[in-house]
């Protein structure tokens, strides 16, 4: 297990104990029996972990990374148009900081 994958798994637990829904994203690509290439998932950018707030429905997108990880410019125009659009949105690098980024507070 990497150690992006141990934050998220940290996250997704720390989340669920502070009532919200989260869901881990999973995309990848690979071949078909007669050769074509296809690629499933969401598109480039798109936040690991996304869900709500139980408490109010409220919408987010966190962008797991570890503490030398670095966002794609595709992720940083993606977490800013959550924003936008009044949705949640953050790089969270610790279980504490996606708590934090929940509550509001980061």
């Amino acid at each position: 297990m990497t150690e992006e994958h141990r934050i998220m798994n940290e996250i997704r637990i720390a989340l669920s104990s502070a009532d919200c829904t989260c869901f881990r994203i999973n995309v990848g690509c690979g071949f078909t029996p007669d050769g074509r290439h296809f690629e499933t998932g969401v598109p480039a950018g798109f936040s690991d972990l996304f869900g709500f707030r139980n408490s109010d429905g409220r919408a987010f997108f966190i962008e797991v990374k570890t503490e030398t990880g670095r966002v794609s410019p595709k992720q940083k125009h993606f977490i800013e148009a959550m924003r936008s659009y009044g949705a949640i949105a953050g790089i969270c690098r610790s279980a504490d900081e996606a708590l934090l980024l929940i509550k509001g507070d980061m």
